[in-house]
C-alpha cells in the first residue's frame, strides 16, 4: 500500500511547492511594482507637498522606562527544507542543512528581524551618569512559544535524517529573557558598563555590517550564527559577562569577559567542577570613524565552546542507563575556539557598501567536558567530543552586499556570503578536498535579494529569496547540497 500512494503523495508534494513558489512569486513581482512605482515618485517633478505637523513622541517609555518590541511573521517557499518548527527562532531551516530534505511552503516567524518584547530603562545617579538596564526575551509569533533552539534539537533525537524537522543550535534555549538580561552605568564622556547576559562585542560587530542586519532568512551570518559566536552559536550571547563600551571623537572601543563556571555532574573521567578558565571568553574590539565611513577589528577567544546537534538511535538507547531523558538530552562537540575579524562600511550616498572578514581556528578544549555537562537552558549534554580537532580547524568567513535607498521608504539590498575551510584531516584523508569526510576543505556559498517597504514607522513589508549551496567536505552526509528560500513578510516593531 505505501508504493501504491507514493505516485499521489509526490504529486501533492509538487502541488503545494507549486503553488507556493506561485504565491511567492506574485509577491516578490508585488514587491517590485512597489519598487518602481516609488523609484518614479522619488524622480518625478511634483510640486512638494504641505510642510507636515511636528512628529508626536509615540514612544511606550515612562519614568525613564521604556516597552519595545518586534512581530515579524511571512510566508515561505524551500526548494530543499525540513518543516517548520515552533521552537526554533528562525522557524525554519533557510540556509541549506544536513536534513533538507523535501520541498516546503509554510508560515515561517522572525524573517527579516527577531520577534521579540523588551524593557530597557536609563535613570540618572549622578551628574554626567545613569544607570541602566536591559531584558529581551524572544518568541516565536506562529506558534506564541518562547524560542527555545535547543528544544528543537532535542525532539529530533533518534530520528533519521530523512524524517527531521528543523533543528539548529543557538544561543537562544528557552531562557525567559533570552535577548538580553544586564544592568550597569553609563556616562556619555566615559561608556557604558555592564553585567549580565548579553549579545557579544562579535556578534554587534555582525549586526552592524552585515548588509542585511542578521536577518534570519536571508543572511548566512544571521542565521547560523558561526560568525557571530566566534565559531559556534552558543557563544553570540555570553552570560554572566562584564561588558565595556566606549567612544572617543572618532575612535570607538570596548572589551567583555566572560565569567564561567562548568559543572561535569556524572561522567567519572571527568569528575568535579571546571575551574578555572574554563568557559571563559574574551572579546576586544576597536573602530574608527571617518566621513561617510567605519571600520572596526575584533578579537574573541572562547573556552570550551559547545555546539549541539541531535543524539543518534543508538546514543538515545543508551540514555535510561546513564540516567538521562531524551526530552534535554543532546549531543555535543566542545573546542577553543580563537577568532579575528575584520568589518566595515561605506556610504557613497543612496548606495551603502558593508563588508567583512574573520579568521576563526578550532583546537581541542583545554578543559574538556564530560556527560553531564549542563549547557544553556539547562539542557544536558549526554554524548560528548573532546578530540575533533586533533589538527586545528580553520574556517574562513567572508561577506560583501550594497544597501541601496531608492527612496525614503524602501531599500533593496544584495549580498554575497562565503564560507572556506581548510582541511584538517587526519590519516589517509589528510588534506582532502572532496565529500570523503566532514573534515575535508570545503565552501558553503550564498547569495541574497531583498526589497523592504516601510508604509509607515512601525510596519514594514519585505520580499526577497537566498539561496545556499555546499560542496566537499561541508556537504558531507547531507541529503541536497542546494536550496533556494524566497520568502515574503512583513514586520510591526513598537
Amino acid at each position: 500500500m505505501n508504493n501504491a500512494n507514493e505516485p499521489v503523495e509526490a504529486r501533492a508534494a509538487g502541488a503545494r511547492g507549486n503553488l507556493g513558489m506561485a504565491l511567492l512569486t506574485s509577491g516578490l513581482l508585488f514587491a517590485t511594482l512597489l519598487a518602481v512605482t516609488d523609484l518614479a515618485q522619488a524622480q518625478s517633478a511634483a510640486a512638494p507637498a504641505a510642510p507636515a505637523a511636528a512628529p508626536v513622541d509615540s514612544s511606550l517609555t515612562i519614568h525613564g522606562i521604556t516597552i519595545y518590541g518586534a512581530v515579524d511573521v511571512g510566508l515561505q517557499y524551500q526548494s530543499h527544507g525540513t518543516p517548520e518548527s515552533d521552537y526554533f527562532p528562525a522557524g525554519t531551516g533557510e540556509l541549506i542543512q544536513k536534513n533538507s530534505n523535501r520541498s516546503v511552503f509554510t508560515a515561517t516567524p522572525s524573517n527579516l528581524g527577531q520577534s521579540k518584547i523588551g524593557l530597557q530603562g536609563s535613570t540618572e545617579l549622578l551628574e554626567g551618569w545613569s544607570g541602566v538596564f536591559k531584558l529581551e526575551t524572544f518568541f516565536n509569533p506562529t506558534s506564541g512559544t518562547i524560542s527555545d533552539a535547543l528544544k528543537s534539537i532535542a525532539l529530533n533525537n533518534g530520528v533519521p535524517l530523512d524524517r527531521q524537522g528543523t533543528n539548529v543550535d543557538s544561543s537562544i534555549a528557552g531562557q525567559a529573557f533570552g535577548g538580553a538580561a544586564y544592568a550597569g552605568v553609563s556616562s556619555p564622556k566615559f561608556g557604558t558598563l555592564t553585567f549580565g547576559r548579553h549579545t557579544g562585542l562579535l556578534a554587534d560587530g555582525v549586526a552592524k555590517y552585515d548588509p542585511l542586519a542578521a536577518s534570519q532568512a536571508f543572511s548566512v551570518i544571521g542565521f547560523s550564527g558561526a560568525a557571530a559566536g566566534g565559531g559556534d552559536t552558543q557563544n553570540r550571547r555570553l552570560d554572566q559577562s562584564l561588558k565595556y563600551v566606549g567612544k572617543y571623537g572618532p575612535v570607538r572601543g570596548g572589551g567583555q569577559y566572560q565569567f564561567k563556571e562548568i559543572t561535569n555532574q556524572f561522567d567519572a573521567a571527568v569528575p568535579g567542577s571546571a575551574s578555572g578558565s574554563a568557559g571563559s571568553a574574551w572579546e576586544l574590539d576597536v573602530g574608527f570613524d571617518y566621513a561617510g565611513g567605519s571600520i572596526d577589528a575584533f578579537y574573541m577567544n572562547k573556552k570550551d565552546a559547545i555546539s549541539v546537534s541531535a543524539l543518534s538511535a543508538a546514543q538515545v538507547a543508551g540514555l535510561p542507563a546513564l540516567g538521562f531523558s531524551p526530552s534535554n538530552s543532546l549531543a555535543s562537540t566542545i573546542s577553543d575556539n580563537t577568532t579575528y575579524s575584520l568589518m566595515g562600511q561605506y556610504s557613497f550616498g543612496a548606495p551603502k557598501i558593508l563588508f567583512g572578514y574573520e579568521h576563526i581556528e578550532f583546537s581541542n578544549p583545554s578543559t574538556p567536558l564530560g556527560r553531564g555537562t549542563l549547557d544553556i537552558g539547562g539542557y544536558v549534554l549526554a554524548a560528548v567530543n573532546n578530540a575533533a580537532y586533533n589538527n586545528h580547524k580553520v574556517l574562513h568567513i567572508g561577506w560583501a552586499g550594497v544597501k541601496y535607498s531608492v527612496s525614503s521608504k524602501l531599500d533593496v539590498t544584495g549580498a554575497f556570503y562565503g564560507y572556506h575551510q581548510e582541511s584538517f584531516a587526519t590519516g589517509a584523508n589528510a588534506g582532502c578536498s572532496t565529500t570523503v569526510a566532514a573534515q575535508c576543505s570545503g565552501n558553503l556559498n550564498a547569495v541574497s535579494v531583498v526589497a523592504d517597504y516601510r508604509f509607515s514607522k512601525r510596519f514594514d513589508i519585505y520580499a526577497g529569496a537566498m539561496w545556499s549551496s555546499v560542496s566537499d567536505g561541508l556537504a558531507n552526509g547531507y541529503l541536497n547540497k542546494s536550496t533556494i528560500d524566497p520568502t515574503i513578510g512583513g514586520r510591526f516593531t513598537f
